[in-house]
């Protein structure tokens, strides 16, 4: 896992994990949810997987457009 750099500083994330067709968020309650292209779309785990690395955003982008679009908790 790699530590989310919360550039914005009120981010939920803590850490991520970037896969193929997946990424994993470790949220900051110690939770971490997967999402896949399946459970999602593939342009939604793409945008994530961008805000991931950029370290800002992530978390809205989850709560607008993701929600429970995860394919499991971990």
């Amino acid at each position: 896992m790699r530590r989310y750099r919360n550039l914005g500083g009120n981010s939920g994330v803590s850490s991520y994990e970037i896969g193929k067709d997946r990424i994993v968020v470790t949220f900051s309650s110690n939770i971490s949810y997967e999402y896949t292209y399946s459970s999602t779309t593939v342009d939604h785990i793409e945008n994530m997987k961008v805000l991931a690395q950029n370290g800002q955003g992530l978390n809205s982008y989850i709560n607008k457009y993701v929600k429970k679009g995860y394919s499991r908790i971990l």
